[in-house]
């Protein structure tokens, strides 16, 4: 095969060219995976996309085998994912691959999400492409929280029934909706019919998602570290081999790390109430969702008022949406913004301190410390972003992309 970006391939192998010819797919991964001109500067942030792909790919493979053993009943379901750890040859480990991959997929979407806030990835004219991300972002929460229902573990069910109570705070609609979620009156037997469907189908949507995020990203390509679009061909180089030996790289690093807690602490990462059958009428002294949900969940404990704590947690997820209009300043990359750089490793503690807040119970200090932590994460959306962005004066930036490469490799 011979190809340059811009001409069409030639493919020596007859069928794949006759193939090509009708169906012109090889075509397509060639211009967009292999000649396709990637900024020449990414650093190592830029694989966690890569990873986050991977990741996806493996939680659905696990998933399905998962579902082909799992009964989707009350009174069966605690005892049939016992029986995939126990009875089912290699079941222990396709389920502590898919409830780790859970927390690990997490792990390098936050990282992805971060990297896009410090580099500016959401600025014109990738509005649509952040957008597309925040939205696979919720698709995998409300995911993620439908599965952690299915084992009916003690957690499960009182996760599930303090979760879905929160849609009663909807003014005039609100119980209506929560008694249409349930299927019932309760958390019960429908309920979980229905979170196993909505679980099963959602990843496929998310795929859906995720291949017009990829579209969106090839259309402007990629941002990179300095935050300025390459201005020709010495900005760039072709995306194969130079960034699939990277990106491959990243992967096998990550997996190991993933393999680590998948073999040696599988449960590291649950809750040990988890592994008590459901119990209606006995309530945990403590009830927490997993790790990925904590900052939010400290949103929405922060508020005395229940509607206004779901607003705020929706919220909060919402802010991200409109992100790209909130950010006023012209510079995309916060290696060129001196303020706010340290202003978005303060967001970063301040995500983690309410991941602690929402880890411990709502009393004492952590009650006051939540609250702190909530106000500081909107005033970072809402007032210090478009303020900042009008009166940080920011750093000269580098003529282009080769330029900043090169003065790098020079200093």
């Amino acid at each position: 095969m011979a190809s340059s970006h811009g001409t069409p391939p030639v493919f020596n192998n007859k069928v794949i060219a006759w193939i090509d010819y009708r169906l012109p797919i090889f075509s397509y991964i060639e211009k967009e995976y292999h000649t396709f001109p990637t900024p020449r500067n990414f650093n190592y942030f830029w694989n966690f996309g890569a990873i986050a792909t991977v990741m996806l790919v493996l939680m659905i493979a696990t998933g399905v085998v998962l579902a082909t053993n799992y009964t989707p009943n009350v009174l069966m379901a605690f005892d049939s994912v016992e029986r995939i750890d126990r009875d089912v040859p290699s079941g222990w480990l396709i389920r502590d691959l898919h409830m780790n991959g859970a927390s690990f997929f997490f792990i390098a979407v936050y990282v992805h999400i971060f990297r896009g806030m410090y580099y500016g990835s959401y600025k014109a004219p990738r509005e649509l492409l952040w957008i597309l991300g925040v939205v696979i972002f919720l698709l995998m929460m409300a995911t993620a929280f439908m599965g952690y229902v299915l084992p009916w573990g003690q957690m499960s069910f009182w996760g599930a029934t303090v979760i879905t109570n929160l849609f009663s705070a909807i003014p005039l609609v609100g119980q209506s909706v929560v008694e249409w979620l349930w299927g019932g009156f309760a958390v019960a037997n429908p309920t979980l019919n229905r979170f196993y469907a909505l679980h099963y189908l959602l990843p496929f949507i998310i795929v859906a998602v995720v291949a017009l995020h990829v579209v969106a990203l090839h259309v402007h390509g990629s941002n990179n570290p300095t935050g300025i679009d390459p201005k020709g061909p010495q900005d760039t180089v072709p995306f194969h081999p130079y960034y699939t030996m990277k990106d491959g790289f990243g992967v096998v690093v990550f997996l190991l790390v993933f393999a680590g807690f998948a073999f040696f602490a599988p449960d590291y990462m649950g809750h040990p109430d988890n592994y008590i059958p459901a119990d209606p009428l006995v309530t945990p002294a403590h009830i927490v969702p997993e790790w990925y949900f904590l900052p939010f969940y400290a949103i929405l404990r922060a508020i005395p008022d229940k509607l206004g704590g779901v607003l705020a947690m929706f919220g909060a997820i919402a802010v991200l949406f409109v992100l790209p209009w909130l950010d006023t300043s012209r510079v995309r990359s916060a290696t060129f913004r001196p303020i706010y750089k340290w202003f978005m490793l303060v967001l970063v503690v301040d995500v983690v301190v309410l991941g602690l807040c929402g880890a411990n119970p709502p009393e004492g200090f952590w009650v006051p410390l939540s609250q702190v932590a909530t106000v500081y994460y909107f005033f970072h959306f809402l007032i210090l972003l478009p303020v900042l962005g009008k009166i940080e004066r920011p750093l000269p930036l580098p003529p282009s992309i080769a330029d900043a490469v090169l003065k790098k490799k020079v200093g």
